[in-house]
């Protein structure tokens, strides 16, 4: 598939800036509430958790970057598993990317109307949702022009709180700021890092991928540098200022409060800095979530639309989605993805809050299993070196070991079969489809291939 007029018009990007909104893309509130979970199985191991993370998502990026460099294409992830697979591969990875967004957009949505709430306890959460969902589709809307400079907004203000809170706890721990600190043990042994032993690490391992998920992203909007070649060197940058932020103000908040005093239910460094007379650092750090939430909102919009248009393009979704208005806005896409907000926002606000939660880790979890076609694709698609082959056994190893890691604590293990329950069901779809094709080859006198969704919209 090649690059049409709309995607040359969009504004070229350097590697800096795309590194930006990397960043922007990536830092949610998973890293800023979800960590709490971690460190509750793990302990300090958590730390490690965050290292390999980033170790597995930097080899994923780099195959994804090569790639691109290589054929650029507006459908990247999904393009490159159907050129190295087949047509049924492309379907499958796209619909999985599509529904796996869908649904942790509705979490998104639903987590920023709770912490608005926060601040105003009268209004209904569905109102907040709502409203953001409606400024996300605003800033889609926009262009790219808003989405880059909304994003690069967001990122640097995200940065900022991080670097805040490593200055804050440093300041702290010099005792600036009065206030009792507790006495924390510096782990001397094995069993002071590892806590609860490798079944405490393991399912902690997710928390760090998560942390860090969002390069698929990245991988729709390489296409817009200016020097394609510089797609490695945007992702080292990346990859590298989130994994030293990350690292460092975990271990930070570790060293300031014993491990076993984090709450799940609170942000660890809300935690590590309550002890200290800090004025407003609840306000302070409400805000930030809402900021971190809201841009990785608007980063799975521009994704999910994005996927849509292509699979549209290539008639593995009804091709009404592909057209745009004055070449411009993919309204159609737009307002697919919209009914499939609200769906998902009325779904998280009226299923048990355990059940919602199964839907959105398997969500999680769905994102990690296109990492394999990734993967896949370079092996099949591009000559390797013997360090290439060794970085793409070392990467599908530790995403096989973050996933099944999910089996072993109570909290992710239904995520992982319901992650399995959507892969089958869009797997079955897939087979029909592949039978459908087979039935009604291609026809000669048209220039895209045979489509059962091109029937449904004659």
């Amino acid at each position: 598939m090649k690059t049409n007029a709309n995607e040359q018009k969009e504004k070229p990007l350097k590697w800096w800036q795309l590194s930006l909104l990397g960043v922007a893309c990536t830092i949610g509130t998973g890293f800023f509430l979800g960590t709490s979970i971690a460190i509750s199985m793990a302990g300090p191991s958590v730390l490690f958790s965050f290292a390999l993370a980033a170790i597995a998502t930097y080899f994923v990026y780099e195959a994804l970057a090569r790639l691109t460099i290589a054929d650029p294409q507006k459908g990247s992830f999904r393009s490159y598993a159907k050129k190295a697979y087949g047509r049924w591969a492309g379907f499958f990875s796209g619909w999985v990317y599509w529904a796996s967004e869908m649904l942790i957009m509705g979490s998104q949505m639903t987590a920023l109307a709770i912490f608005s709430r926060f601040w105003f306890p009268a209004i209904p959460l569905w109102v907040f949702a709502c409203g953001y969902a409606t400024l996300g589709i605003i800033v889609i809307l926009t262009g790219t022009k808003g989405f880059d400079r909304i994003e690069n907004l967001l990122a640097v203000l995200k940065i900022a709180a991080i670097v805040m809170f490593i200055i804050l706890a440093a300041l702290a721990l010099f005792g600036l700021f009065g206030g009792e600190r507790e006495t924390v043990d510096v782990p001397q042994n094995v069993g002071g890092v590892f806590p609860n032993g490798i079944t405490g690490f393991l399912p902690s391992l997710i928390f760090g991928f998560y942390g860090f998920a969002g390069i698929e992203i990245i991988g729709l909007l390489a296409i817009r540098l200016k020097n394609m070649e510089e797609a490695p060197k945007a992702g080292k940058l990346m990859l590298l200022t989130l994994a030293v932020i990350y690292i460092t103000a975990l271990g930070l908040a570790l060293v300031m409060v014993p491990w076993e005093s984090f709450s799940t239910e609170k942000s660890p460094f809300v935690t590590a800095l309550s002890r200290y007379a800090i004025p407003f650092v609840p306000h302070i750090f409400n805000g930030v979530f809402i900021i971190a939430g809201f841009s990785t909102m608007v980063a799975s919009l521009f994704a999910v639309i994005r996927i849509l248009v292509t699979l549209a393009e290539d008639k593995d979704a009804p091709t009404v989605f592909a057209k745009r208005i004055k070449n411009k806005i993919a309204l159609p896409a737009i307002g697919l993805t919209s009914a499939g907000i609200i769906i998902s926002i009325v779904l998280s606000l009226i299923m048990p809050g355990n059940i919602y939660e199964y839907f959105t880790t398997a969500a999680g979890l769905m994102l990690l299993y296109n990492w394999f076609f990734i993967l896949g694709s370079f092996g099949r698609l591009m000559k390797l070196s013997l360090g290439d082959r060794i970085k793409r056994i070392i990467g599908v190893s530790l995403v096989l070991l973050a996933i099944g890691g999910t089996c072993f604590h109570s909290t992710s293990r239904p995520g992982f079969f319901v992650s399995i329950l959507f892969l089958g069901t869009i797997g079955l779809i897939t087979f029909f489809m592949r039978y459908y094709w087979k039935k009604h080859p291609q026809d000669p006198n048209d220039n895209g291939p045979s489509t059962l969704f091109k029937k449904i919209t004659q």
